[in-house]
């Protein structure tokens, strides 16, 4: 069993594909001063919660591409539910080679906890590049290590030490991408908890109904990794947040 289609059980009950709350979601679009008319490309969009919400609420239009058969329909409900189905679309596909299309066209794009699409904070920057507008924003949603990280954490929550860094880290990381970070916003551990946590009812109730399936040692196993280390590593340890940039190119 992949790991996407345990993601796409493990959320099937979240709009938030990250550990950004609502209100955090909605905090960011303020923040980045959205208002109608401007085109957005969010890369690996997940249901499309960012982008539909943003539509009805900022006015604002745009594009999502995602490799998942389950969460892509997801977000197309979504935006007819919210009736911005005129203004945003939904691709199935794969995101790094979506851009490669794309040509300085957006005012926002978007990369939100899915950097493994360029192979790194660095290479999904150089993707973005080539589609957000001269003055246009890039939005960057990246883990990070909270200082005192020890090297049992890394290694129970099975992520090497140097696929992330601190959150100075981070800022140095972005400017060596050629990046200006003008602002952010961080999870924290309750905003961990909702993502996480909602997680687990969702994966047991799964599990009960669905007993003689294949997938089921696959998913019951995610499930006890998942409550373990989240308790004892991840809510202390690895922090989480969207980074808002401006590129100087």
């Amino acid at each position: 069993m992949d790991v996407l289609s345990m993601h796409e059980i493990a959320e099937a009950g979240h709009r938030i594909l990250n550990p950004l709350t609502e209100e955090k979601l909605m905090l960011l679009g303020e923040i980045c001063r959205l208002r109608p008319g401007q085109r957005l490309l969010d890369l690996a969009s997940g249901k499309g919660e960012m982008l539909c919400r943003w539509a009805d609420t900022f006015g604002i239009e745009g594009r999502g591409v995602d490799i998942s058969t389950v969460f892509v329909p997801a977000a197309r409900r979504r935006a007819v539910e919210l009736g911005v189905a005129d203004r945003v679309v939904f691709d199935l596909g794969d995101a790094a080679e979506a851009v490669r299309g794309e040509h300085r066209e957006y005012d926002i794009v978007a990369c939100i906890g899915a950097t493994w699409i360029g192979g790194g904070l660095a290479g999904t920057a150089d993707l973005m590049h080539r589609a957000v507008r001269e003055d246009g924003l890039l939005l960057i949603g990246e883990p990070f290590w909270a200082d005192d990280t020890p090297p049992d954490a890394c290694a129970g929550l099975g992520i090497p030490k140097e696929e992330f860094t601190t959150l100075a880290g981070t800022l140095d990381r972005l400017e060596r991408a050629g990046l200006e970070l003008i602002e952010m916003v961080l999870a924290d551990g309750d905003s961990w908890d909702r993502y996480v946590a909602a997680q687990w009812w969702t994966v047991s109730d799964w599990l009960r109904a669905n007993p003689d399936s294949p997938d089921a040692v696959a998913m019951r196993r995610y499930l006890e990794h998942s409550r373990r280390t989240h308790l004892r590593y991840q809510r202390r340890y690895l922090g989480w947040g969207v980074f808002v940039c401006r590129t100087d190119r």
